[in-house]
Parts: structure tokens; C-alpha cells; sequence
């Protein structure tokens, strides 16, 4: 059972169940399902529900995420617990994400080498001491989770002997792609190779892209290249199946060391020891982008932003946005659980006339039921970022529009 994240974005859920029909290719004897956590259909349920029906008694539930942050740690291990509670005949044993892996940084160091072919071709030939690299993470509110993505870059700039290089972040934490390659072109590289650290293209990695275009205007003097994202790179899939044997072994040992829900990390310390849930089920299968949007299922998130509604006749559906993160204010206080900002990611339009980002950039208060406009309410444990005031990290989204 792999177990993605899940997006608006319709060319990601493909990507994501190709890695899925990857996995049937080198398991002929096994049945292999997939689901998603938000926005894509099937859950995660649905494909733990048809496995059951196929008389399945034990699964091996695999999480499609290359780190191990909020989701791996706490929204997918929730659902399979559930799951399994409710099913009492239904043993599932759960996996470690793909994380720092050998397969995965020659994944990647194929995908960059590729993109600087192509421009070498194109554009001329740049040496690669005069070429900064800028890796690009997911970003979150996990510290350990963002240092992975640092790690990566660290390995790959050693790897290739760029002169430089660099990390940044889609979302939640700092530096956003903006800032850092604002700061970037500050340092006299002739290039700067942009790499997005995902499995997936989705309304991120277009972010990504578009963010690299904004920079490259202001800096006509830099080459800026955009490499591609990992997708189903044979060395992913091999990587996946070595999850799946960890399993099998029983040495699918999580990184437990530096998990902030386990001991006190620096600035994390008042979330150790925080409940296991899931904040995920009120966007369990709700669908991608509308079937009319001009972006022809490659979802970039501009159907959550009510002039481009209006301009393309399309309903305004603001509501689960992962367009941009709501206000944040400062954490001055994170000792107790209410009263406090929150980053997250998608935003939430509440019937008292705000926005509330939740899961990956956004804010919201704790302690108290959220009514929704979508009819629902529910409780969310979760802690804030402490850093969503940084100059570098979310806000500077919100500077950008004003």
C-alpha cells in the first residue's frame, strides 16, 4: 500500500500512481494499491478497502514521502491506526519514507545533470565552479525534516563541485524560493541551477518554476536552469522497494533520534510527546482543480484566486488554498494550546470572515472547534511553527502581493 500526499494538481496524481504501477511491475505476485491523504482520489481507505476485499490480512504500507515530517510521522500513521482498529482481521505494518538514500541523490544527480546538458547545449558551456546549485525542500515545521533537505544539497554540491550551492523551501518554513534566490544572485554566479527536491510535479513545483522566472527577470546577467523534479526514476522505485523489503525484515526503523514529537529539539521543545493524529480528514477525496480551469488539470492553484475566477468565468473556491499562506503573527507565547499562530498550508475561510492556513503555511488559533463553511468542525492539536514571523518564510509571500 503506498501512501501519497495527494494534490490538485491532476499530472501529479498520475506521476504518483505510476510509482504505484512501478511497484506491480517488480511485485507480479502481490497486490499493490494506492491512496492519498487530500484532494485525490482514492484514499487511503479506499485502497486498504479493496485490498480487504481481495482477502488481504496483512499490509505493508509504504508513505510516498521523501521525509519524514508531519505526514509520515502522524497523519498517515493515524488513518493505517484507525484502519486497523476498525478491521480487526487486517494486520498493517507501516515503512519509513524514502529519506536520505545513495539511489535517491544519484536520482537526483541524474535529474541536474541532465538540466545542465541541456543548457550547456542550449546556451553554452558554463564551468560548474561558476555555477551555484539551489535545492529546493518541501519545507516544514519539523526541523529534522528541513535539515534532510540541507543534507541533500551538501551531498549533491560535493558530488558535482558546483561552486556554490544552496537550500531553499516551497512552503512553512525559511528560506521560500523568493529570498533565497534573491540572496543567491547576490553571490556573482554565472548560473544557478534551481532543483526541486520532490517526487512529484504539483501546484509546488510550478510555484517553484514560476518564483525562478520572477528572480531571473530582476538578474538578466545569471543564467537561472530549472532541473526537473524526481519522478519515477527507476532509482525512486528501487528505493521503494527497499522500504518495502525493511519491512519484511522488520527493520523499518524511523529516524526517532531528532523527531521533535520524541525529544526536546532546539525551539521545538514544547511539542514533545504531542498526540498522533491526522488533520487531513476534512479534504479526504475531495478532487483536484475544476474540470473546466484552463490549466487542463496541471493545477497551479490560480482557481483559488477570485480575479483569475472572474476572468475565466470559473465559481471562486477559495476554500483548502494552497495559493498563498494566510496572515501570520509572531509566536510569543507556545507554552500552552490556544491562542497561538499556526503554519500549515491550506487555507481555511471561516464564516467570521477569515482565513485560516492549515498544514503547510498558514495560521490559526488552538483550543476550540473551527466551523467551517464546508460544514464541518473539528479539533486541531497541532503546534505552531515558531519562526512563521521570519522574513524569509512565509510572510514574505504576503509582502510580495501588498
Amino acid at each position: 500500500m503506498v501512501c501519497g500526499h495527494g494534490s490538485r494538481n491532476q499530472n501529479a496524481a498520475r506521476e504518483f500512481a505510476t510509482v504505484a504501477e512501478g511497484l506491480k511491475a517488480r511485485y507480479p505476485d502481490t497486490h499493490v494499491e494506492y491512496g492519498y491523504l487530500e484532494f485525490c482520489n482514492p484514499v487511503i481507505s479506499e485502497g486498504l478497502d479493496r485490498l480487504r476485499a481481495k482477502g488481504i490480512t496483512r499490509v505493508l504500507a509504504v508513505p510516498g514521502m521523501l521525509f519524514a515530517a508531519g505526514h509520515a510521522k502522524n497523519d498517515i500513521p493515524s488513518v493505517l491506526n484507525t484502519y486497523q482498529a476498525q478491521n480487526p482481521g487486517m494486520v498493517i505494518n507501516y515503512g519509513r519514507e524514502l529519506g536520505i538514500d545513495l539511489k535517491m541523490i544519484r536520482a537526483a544527480g541524474e535529474r541536474i545533470q541532465a538540466a545542465l546538458d541541456t543548457a550547456n547545449k542550449e546556451q553554452g558551456e558554463v564551468a560548474l565552479h561558476d555555477t551555484l546549485l539551489m535545492v529546493v525542500g518541501r519545507g516544514s515545521s519539523d526541523p529534522d525534516a528541513n535539515s534532510n533537505a540541507s543534507k541533500v544539497m551538501r551531498m549533491l554540491w560535493e558530488g558535482f563541485g558546483f561552486g556554490w550551492a544552496e537550500t531553499c523551501y516551497s512552503g512553512v518554513t525559511f528560506p521560500l524560493v523568493g529570498p533565497g534566490l534573491g540572496h543567491a544572485a547576490k553571490l556573482g554566479y554565472k548560473r544557478i541551477i534551481v532543483f526541486p527536491y520532490f517526487l512529484f510535479t504539483g501546484v509546488l513545483v510550478k510555484r517553484i518554476y514560476s518564483e525562478t522566472d520572477a528572480v531571473a527577470a530582476n538578474h538578466p546577467e545569471i543564467q537561472f536552469i530549472k532541473a526537473s523534479y524526481l519522478s519515477d526514476h527507476p532509482l525512486v522505485i528501487d528505493t521503494f522497494q527497499d522500504r518495502v523489503q525493511e519491512i519484511m525484515d522488520g527493520q523499518a526503523l524511523m529516524n526517532c533520534q531528532m523527531c521533535k514529537y520524541r525529544e526536546q529539539v532546539l525551539g521545538f521543545e514544547a511539542e514533545v510527546g504531542l498526540p498522533q493524529e491526522s488533520h487531513h480528514h476534512h479534504v479526504e477525496g475531495i478532487g483536484g482543480g475544476l474540470e473546466d480551469c484552463p490549466c487542463k488539470g496541471d493545477c497551479d492553484a490560480s482557481c483559488r484566486e477570485e480575479e483569475f475566477c472572474k476572468e475565466h468565468g470559473l465559481p471562486w473556491t477559495p476554500v483548502h488554498s494552497h495559493a498563498s499562506p494566510a496572515d501570520l503573527e509572531p509566536v510569543r507565547d507556545h507554552s500552552h494550546g490556544h491562542d497561538h499562530d499556526h503554519s500549515h498550508g491550506h487555507d481555511h475561510h471561516h464564516h467570521d470572515g477569515h482565513s485560516h492556513d492549515h498544514a503547510h503555511d498558514h495560521s490559526h488559533e488552538h483550543g476550540h472547534d473551527h466551523s467551517h463553511d464546508h460544514g464541518h468542525s473539528h479539533d486541531h492539536h497541532h503546534h505552531p511553527y515558531p519562526h512563521a514571523d521570519h522574513p524569509h518564510g512565509p510572510r514574505s509571500m504576503d509582502k510580495k502581493k501588498g
